[in-house]
């Protein structure tokens, strides 16, 4: 039987949207609400209301509504009328600019990865590169094949491939691209044959990073997001639906 569960060495590499410090409850509906449009709880389309949505979470109406207002400014939802609400078709001008950003990003951190020397007022941490390995330089029956699961540990490896490199301000902006195209990301890996590919490219990408094999690593990282970018040119209203039936959720 397959591995479900990674290594312990994941300590250190939690999602990128985990909250660090104590929330309010305006901020706990926001996690909540985006969770459910990460998780296909809720798909483009949908509609609802701020009660109904207080009803769900046993809050009151004003932190929905800050959270909803906080979603609206985020691309997420729209306001349709008082109290009612929207989630926003996908808009995939602004994915393919998104993916292209995020290819920058992780190309010029494998650059950074594979130097001899510490950018200036960069302080690179080879640490997290280990801790990658723990997990995807495994034999393949130790693999997971939980898809969703994968796909957290998907989104901790470029995350954790550009927080090595030691820029802060780099790791801050691909957080935030990594957060506005979580939900795409995560129908990718509906597919089972997505998975398997993702260990051997992941596999790949680490071992020319630890070989300081600068261009052999953008050009695998390029092809890696590139295939990634190609399948969210393919997505469709009814593979959400698909994804959402698949939860056993109802928005």
């Amino acid at each position: 039987m397959k591995s479900t569960r990674g290594p312990s060495a994941r300590s250190r590499l939690s999602p990128p949207s985990a909250p660090s410090e104590r929330t309010s409850r305006a901020d706990d509906v926001y996690l909540q609400l985006k969770r459910d449009v990460g998780e296909f709880r809720l798909v483009p389309g949908d509609r609802f209301t701020e009660n109904e949505v207080s009803e769900r979470l046993g809050v009151s109406r004003t932190p929905v509504r800050q959270a909803l207002v906080r979603l609206q400014q985020e691309g997420h939802v729209e306001v349709l009328f008082r109290s009612g609400w929207r989630v926003l078709p996908f808009d995939f001008d602004k994915f393919e600019q998104l993916y292209d950003l995020r290819m920058v990003l992780e190309t010029t951190a494998a650059q950074r990865l594979c130097s001899e020397a510490p950018v200036c007022g960069s302080q690179m941490d080879r640490a997290l590169l280990d801790e990658l390995a723990a997990i995807w330089l495994v034999s393949p029956e130790q693999r997971c094949d939980d898809g969703a699961q994968v796909s957290e540990w998907d989104e901790q490896f470029h995350c954790a491939l550009v927080q090595a490199a030691g820029n802060g301000e780099m790791s801050r902006v691909h957080r935030d691209v990594t957060e506005r195209i979580r939900i795409i990301r995560r129908l990718d890996f509906t597919q089972p044959t997505r998975i398997a590919a993702t260990y051997d490219e992941h596999a790949q990408i680490l071992k020319a990073i630890q070989a300081k094999r600068a261009d052999q690593a953008c050009m695998l990282l390029r092809a890696h997001i590139g295939s990634s970018q190609a399948e969210v040119r393919k997505i469709t209203l009814h593979q959400v639906h698909l994804a959402r039936n698949s939860t056993g959720d109802s928005a």
